[in-house]
């Protein structure tokens, strides 16, 4: 059985980088084994919301964009960062009208999730919109978006083909792809 009690112990921390999205802290720290070690911790100052926005034809809205940071292109879901003060559904109709014009009058929480738990302190929360209003979308200065939208299951193969890496919308797709299946060993 594995314990619920940390086995690390810190003995200081400082902050190395600092903007207005994260803090960078390395951590001096005894670690499980006993040894001293150093850690990196990325502090997120928002909280990620995604957004698996479909219509009555069962099509989910997708946003593509170049990605600074990989250096590449990618389509996933449409999301954007909660600050720690907002209501994180409403940081999430908020991001769905900025980045697509879509208004959503159903909305259900899917799923909540950390993105890289090793590095970083960052939360993640996925919402079901349904029954979609089109309107202008509302794209802050770095957003250079497309939005398309694409059949559920067609999505669900961009997932499996690699063509949708973003891990909040892989395990957002997936979780749904994953409720909609029929049960094994039901109904017999």
């Amino acid at each position: 059985m594995t314990s619920l009690k940390s086995s690390w112990q810190t003995l200081s921390l400082r902050t190395v980088y600092d903007n207005p999205w994260i803090r960078v802290e390395e951590h001096a720290v005894i670690n499980p084994s006993g040894g001293e070690s150093r850690y990196g911790k990325i502090c997120f100052k928002n909280r990620a919301v995604g957004i698996l926005a479909l219509d009555h034809a069962d099509n989910l809205c997708l946003v593509g964009q170049h990605r600074y940071t990989l250096g590449e292109y990618s389509w996933e879901l449409p999301m954007g960062g909660a600050p720690m003060e907002e209501d994180l559904l409403a940081a999430a109709k908020r991001e769905l009208r900025e980045e697509t014009g879509l208004v959503a009058e159903r909305w259900e929480e899917l799923m909540r999730l950390h993105t890289s738990n090793c590095v970083t302190d960052e939360v993640g929360v996925v919402y079901l919109a349904s029954e979609l209003t089109q309107g202008p979308p509302d794209l802050g200065e770095t957003e250079d978006l497309q939005v398309q939208a694409l059949p559920f299951a067609e999505a669900l193969q961009w997932v499996l083909q690699g063509r949708i890496t973003d891990a909040i919308s892989v395990a957002a797709i997936l979780r749904l792809a994953a409720e909609r299946a029929p049960r094994s060993g039901q109904g017999q």
